[in-house]
């Protein structure tokens, strides 16, 4: 099927002002890295969502669905096919009580602070991390002792069949970096969350702590896709990554953070090369040196 069919197909659903052809991904990603995609769509409800799924799949053409792509790497060749971006178009908040509804294009930031000017307290561990609210859910976003399956009591999902259905907190089986939706590759649609009424100054005051942390110790000022590995059973990746002597190791824009060595951040016209090239030569040193292996968090999506 060629372009002006696919336009066609997705035209059914979405206005033609909200499908991009041939669109940079590095104009969508964190990173600030990644070849065109054929098509963007950014849909702005969820029947939107969903019928441009089912005339997709009707049709056998390729897509996926992707939040804020923080914690995405998108390879130079870019994406072939249809990419839905569930972004800041598809950000609608409700908050009821102690129980907030929301849709998984709004940035964690932004729903942190609805949330603290709600008077409920639960959230604040969010308020820094960088994405959406769909990608923290994929895959259990976490930060200083806190976890998004500690709030989240339920999830609208499309399914790979087209379907929208709805798990539970047990169904959605959260556990470190990882849950039944990455596993099924099942897209957020909407997010029901429980927290508790606390007091707005304490609510407040642990936001700013938290901000100050991670803007003193993560190269915020920097492009990136957060922490590129996984926290290592009994140590730390950063602090691995540190001792096997790559703070600063680079590879074309590619370079190991030297604020904190977790993370690999773009210093200039990165590839997505540099950066897979980066990603192994850590993995290699560190293997050699501790006989650790390090796991990706950092997900590596598009044409080979």
């Amino acid at each position: 099927m060629n372009k002006t069919d696919i336009l066609a197909v997705l035209e059914k659903t979405v206005d033609k002002k909200r499908i991009l052809i041939d669109e940079p991904m590095k104009n969508h990603t964190s990173f600030k890295i990644g070849g065109p995609a054929d098509f963007l769509v950014l849909p702005e409800k969820m029947e939107e969502i969903t019928g441009t799924v089912i005339n997709l799949k009707k049709e056998n053409i390729p897509y996926m669905i992707i939040g804020n792509a923080s914690n995405l790497l998108v390879r130079d060749k870019g994406i072939r096919g249809v990419v839905i971006k569930l972004g800041e178009s598809y950000n609608h908040v409700t908050i009821e009580g102690t129980k907030v509804t929301a849709e998984p294009g709004i940035l964690l930031s932004r729903l942190a602070k609805r949330i603290a000017k709600a008077s409920l307290k639960g959230f604040e561990f969010a308020s820094g991390i960088p994405g959406s609210l769909g990608g923290a859910v994929f895959m259990n976003a976490g930060a200083y002792g806190g976890e998004m399956k500690d709030v989240v009591t339920s999830v609208k999902a499309l399914n790979d069949h087209g379907e929208v259905i709805t798990l539970s907190n047990q169904e959605l089986q959260m556990r470190y970096r990882n849950s039944i939706l990455q596993e099924k590759h099942y897209a957020v649609l909407e997010v029901e969350m429980e927290l508790e009424f606390g007091e707005s100054d304490e609510i407040y005051e642990k936001i700013r702590e938290l901000d100050h942390k991670r803007t003193t110790k993560q190269p915020i000022h920097l492009p990136s896709a957060g922490s590129v590995f996984k926290r290592p059973e009994g140590y730390f990746a950063g602090k691995l990554i540190q001792d096997s002597g790559l703070k600063g190791c680079r590879i074309g824009g590619a370079e190991v953070s030297t604020l904190h060595c977790g993370f690999i951040v773009n210093q200039g016209e990165a590839s997505a090369q540099d950066v897979i090239d980066l990603v192994a030569e850590v993995q290699k040193n560190v293997k050699e040196k501790f006989g650790v292996d390090l796991e990706r968090e950092l997900r590596i999506i598009g044409e080979e």
